[in-house]
C-alpha cells in the first residue's frame, strides 16, 4: 500500500499525524506468532484509511478493527 511498508508499518509519518490510531496497527515490535496475527489488522486498517472518507464513520471503523486486532492477539497468548 501507498506510504507503508507491508510487513510493519507506515514508513509515511504525515498517515499517522492525520489518523493517530493507525500506529497501534504496527507489528514490528511483536514476536513472529503474533506478528502473523496482527499483519492482516494492519493490512484492513490501511485499506480503510485509502478507501473510506475522513470522518466520524472511518475513525469508528478504525477504533473497531483495533479492539478487535487486540483481541485477536490476547487469545494467542
Amino acid at each position: 500500500m501507498p506510504g507503508t511498508d507491508a510487513d510493519s508499518g507506515p514508513r509515511d509519518r504525515a498517515i499517522v499525524d492525520e489518523e493517530p490510531i493507525l500506529k497501534f496497527f504496527e507489528h514490528e515490535h511483536l514476536p513472529e506468532r503474533l506478528a502473523k496475527i496482527s499483519r492482516p489488522f494492519f493490512e484492513l486498517a490501511f485499506r480503510v484509511f485509502y478507501t473510506q472518507p475522513a470522518g466520524a464513520e472511518r475513525s469508528t471503523a478504525l477504533r473497531k478493527l483495533l479492539e478487535a486486532k487486540d483481541a485477536a492477539v490476547r487469545a494467542a497468548l
